[in-house]
């Protein structure tokens, strides 16, 4: 059984395993993503508040689904060229995953155990995006469409903490 997120390994783009503990101390953004969808534009936010806080003790963590529309065909090569290539992403983008449903990622069942959205647990669409805090504790969930400015403030307030 998971106690907290840093139990969790997830699988990079290049089929190799990776504890979050290595995350342990960060504020961290997961986020389901789809290079295909009417939301990508969020890609380019989500890589600005990156590039602002990495420094602070910030990271931003994709994990392409293709179980809305369609939205994420390819494979783990393509999506991190895509995200690269037409985004400019340099956060780490990790192997596709399922975000809902019997083969779901452990760290999204594990997340939507912490933090239930307005329509219960499951997530609804691309870009749901996760805050959590340098202890590993699910902070706040956002929907699809909140731009992820809306979280500039609280990552904000989070990375103070390490500053004191």
């Amino acid at each position: 059984m998971t106690q907290n997120i840093y139990d969790i390994e997830v699988k990079d783009k290049t089929g190799n395993y990776d504890s979050l503990e290595k995350y342990k101390g960060q504020v961290m953004v997961v986020v389901n993503t789809a290079t295909q969808c009417g939301l990508s534009g969020q890609f380019n936010t989500l890589e600005e508040l990156y590039q602002k806080y990495k420094d602070d003790g910030f990271v931003v963590l994709g994990f392409p689904s293709n179980q809305f529309a369609n939205q994420e065909p390819g494979d783990d090569e393509e999506i991190a060229q895509t995200c690269q290539m037409n985004f400019g992403v340099t956060f780490p983008i990790y192997s596709k995953v399922d975000v809902n449903g019997k083969n779901e990622s452990p760290l999204f069942t594990y997340l939507k155990k912490e933090s239930k959205g307005m329509l219960g647990s499951s997530i609804k669409w691309n870009f749901t995006k996760f805050l959590i805090d340098q202890e590993g504790n699910v902070v706040q969930r956002y929907g699809p469409k909140d731009s992820p400015l809306k979280m500039e403030e609280q990552i904000k307030s989070l990375l103070s903490k390490n500053l004191k």
